[in-house]
């Protein structure tokens, strides 16, 4: 398959059990039918095998120290040091 860009002969990668074809000129990726649905698919699983591994929920205990539910403060990246008025 040539590459809708730029004409180039474009390769053929299989991952996970979809195949994709890349161009190694201009970067480009192309999937064919049904491929996009079974990469959302895998990522919805991961994404749910991820949560239910890592999430904990609140154990109860009397401590008065929520030191770990504290909101943690964000360092503010470039754009928001640059455009920070107040």
């Amino acid at each position: 398959m040539r590459c809708p860009n730029c004409s180039t002969q474009m390769l053929l990668s299989s991952k996970n059990g979809v195949e994709i074809d890349h161009c190694p000129k201009c970067k480009g990726v192309w999937l064919d039918r049904g491929e996009l649905e079974k990469i959302t698919s895998m990522q919805n699983r991961y994404d749910d095998d991820h949560f239910q591994k890592y999430h904990h929920g609140r154990e109860y205990d009397d401590d008065d120290d929520d030191y770990y539910y504290r909101r943690k403060h964000k360092k503010k990246g470039f754009f928001g040091d640059l455009f920070d008025f107040d």
